[in-house]
């Protein structure tokens, strides 16, 4: 893979000797940390032994090598970044990022749910490094600020119903206070979805579009979380979500805000963004939903839909979302 005529390899036990160099350059360049960093004790051989096992990455421009990192594979569904370093002589050459990059590729073609690494708290443009690349501090150990990542996902769905069974496998990762912003055009099945999610927390219906009454609560009927539902279709502002009080209830609700994309945000430090995509249309074997109210009647040839869910803030870390959503679905990603 490149980036910037950068040439990102997947390095395996053949490579130790250049990345055990690397680490040992990158990290001796280091201001000297209490308790000092174990990397300097890295050696061909145990650099050789993680390759084998879990693999890494080899960060080459033009035969040279410039930075390396090692995976981790002792968390089921996390994909773990050691060693992360770059040639202590070009820094700011974009050798990290790419390599950020191709890991959250390779941890997507693993079918891991997120990336998690440990970072000094003494190195601070190390923690903006990691920061601005939306990783969240999620722990602490001693002098170590453990960071994490959920990856984002996409899939096909191709029946009103199928929104609803995506609902309906989303629900169980839910609880009270947690926030989802829905986005897409008239018709996309934002509705259609949030009916599933209701029914799968068994919250009292119907839900319908709340275009005439801007915000609904369902309660639970089972002793539940209830479900508060939201249009901000004809909002014009930020200012005039807060004047729905939904502060009131966000903490002990699963609140789902349709149109709310852009202003929802500011009701939590974490959300899930559900952007439901119409695509185009397949003359055989009928995707899509028609409209964004009760299922009903499907046309002969309708559009297929497609999710894309992103999670933003600490909530979603370590949230298994890639395997519990995709599952053994072909239309994944």
């Amino acid at each position: 893979m490149t980036s910037n005529a950068l040439n990102v390899i997947n390095a395996g036990p053949e490579h130790a000797a250049v990345i055990v160099d690397i680490i040992h350059r990158s990290f001796g360049a280091r201001p000297v940390l209490d308790p000092p960093t174990t990397a300097l004790d890295e050696t061909v051989e145990s650099v050789a032994e993680t390759l084998r096992t879990a693999g890494g990455l080899l960060v080459e421009r033009r035969g040279l090598p410039m930075g390396a990192m090692l995976f981790d594979e002792s968390r089921p569904g996390q994909l773990g970044l050691r060693r992360v370093c770059v040639d202590p002589d070009i820094q700011a050459r974009g050798v990290a990022s790419a390599m950020v990059g191709v890991a959250e590729d390779t941890a997507e073609e693993r079918g891991k749910d997120g990336i998690w690494l440990d970072v000094r708290e003494e190195l601070p443009d190390t923690v903006q490094f990691w920061s601005r690349r939306l990783y969240e501090p999620v722990g602490r150990d001693g002098a170590f600020i453990e960071f994490g990542k959920t990856l984002w996902l996409a899939r096909e769905v191709p029946t009103p119903e199928e929104m609803q069974a995506l609902a309906t496998r989303l629900a169980p990762l839910l609880r009270a206070g947690d926030l989802l912003v829905l986005s897409g055009d008239l018709g996309a099945g934002k509705t259609t979805f949030t009916q599933g999610l209701g029914e799968a927390l068994g919250v009292r219906g119907p839900i319908t579009s709340p275009t005439f009454v801007l915000a609904r609560t369902h309660p639970s009927l089972v002793g539940g979380t209830p479900l508060v539902h939201v249009d901000a279709y004809r909002l014009g502002h930020l200012g005039e979500i807060d004047d729905l009080d939904l502060d009131s209830t966000t903490d002990s609700a699963v609140t789902v805000v349709e149109w709310g994309d852009g202003m929802a945000e500011q009701l939590s430090d974490s959300w899930l963004h559900l952007r439901i995509e119409v695509r185009g249309p397949r003359p055989v074997d009928p995707l899509g939903t028609p409209h964004d109210g009760e299922v009903g009647d499907v046309p002969d040839e309708v559009d297929p839909r497609v999710v894309t869910i992103k999670p933003h803030g600490p909530r979603w870390v370590g949230v298994p979302l890639r395997s519990t959503l995709l599952g053994s679905s072909g239309h994944d990603s």
